[in-house]
């Protein structure tokens, strides 16, 4: 598969109950790794959905703290020979000062190994994330219109079945960001990226998932300053932990008319 190409057919062997097969056709959505080099010097190699792939570093570079600003960025861009599966980022010298401890990182700060905890975890992230901030409401009724619009704007998954979404809405409900991609960080970082370079992260008020909530998810949703953040399935117990101590609502919609909130309830308008 070429670099760029986001699906591809594969044949396959379809079988009904009474066991009778044959071959047929399906459309499988595409996975490459994209490599983000900064400051001339490798940071991340992430698998993703071709596509896109300046959003997405934008989206990781805002989620880790490299950046708070698209004024941050000196230059963002494919490499010298564009390569589609390369992103090089340069840092205005002002920024680089201010960050020098995580560009030195090894590993970046979503990764977690197995001997940290979660306490330890959230007390470490609280060190480039803010709470969200109150005002914000919405009622029932438009949560679940935003998560059939979420079904709605979806392309590779009635036809793969294999990608996640994000989409972002701002404080009227209206559209501002999607995106979709064989990993539901990819997707999340792209939606954001999307919105953080054209400068209406800003408006940007409840985000709709198709995968559930990790503690990930969160302080992605958290650096972008969203205040909301609904799933399609439960989050984690961390995930919660983390979206209480950074007052966010954290929900999932189930079958169209069940809504389970897990935290920050005081945003949904209750009849």
């Amino acid at each position: 598969m070429s670099a760029g190409k986001n699906t591809t057919f594969y044949q396959a062997l379809h079988c009904n109950k009474k066991g009778v097969c044959q071959i047929d056709s399906i459309e499988l959505i595409g996975e490459e790794p994209l490599m983000i080099r900064v400051e001339d010097k490798p940071y991340s190699v992430v698998m993703r959905t071709p596509g896109e792939e300046v959003f997405h570093a934008a989206g990781i570079c805002l989620g880790e703290g490299i950046v708070d600003s698209p004024d941050d960025f000196k230059t963002i861009g494919h490499d010298i020979n564009l390569d589609p599966n390369i992103v090089d980022i340069w840092l205005t010298p002002e920024r680089k000062k201010k960050i020098p401890d995580l560009l030195k990182r090894k590993s970046y700060i979503s990764q977690t190994s197995c001997g940290i905890c979660g306490k330890q975890l959230i007390k470490d992230l609280h060190q480039v994330l803010i709470p969200a901030e109150d005002g914000f409401k919405v009622d029932i009724e438009g949560i679940f219109n935003c998560v059939k619009m979420l079904s709605k704007k979806q392309n590779y998954y009635p036809r793969t079945r294999g990608s996640h979404a994000a989409l972002l809405f701002d404080d009227q409900l209206e559209i501002l960001t999607f995106a979709e991609d064989v990993g539901r960080h990819n997707a999340l970082d792209k939606a954001i990226g999307k919105a953080f370079m054209d400068r209406t992260l800003s408006k940007a008020s409840l985000l709709v998932l198709s995968s559930r909530i990790s503690y990930e998810l969160v302080q992605k949703a958290a650096r972008a300053h969203l205040p909301m953040i609904i799933s399609k399935s439960r989050p984690t117990a961390l995930a919660v932990q983390m979206g209480q101590s950074l007052n966010m609502t954290l929900a999932c919609a189930f079958e169209g008319s069940k809504l389970l909130v897990l935290c920050g309830e005081d945003r949904i308008i209750k009849k």
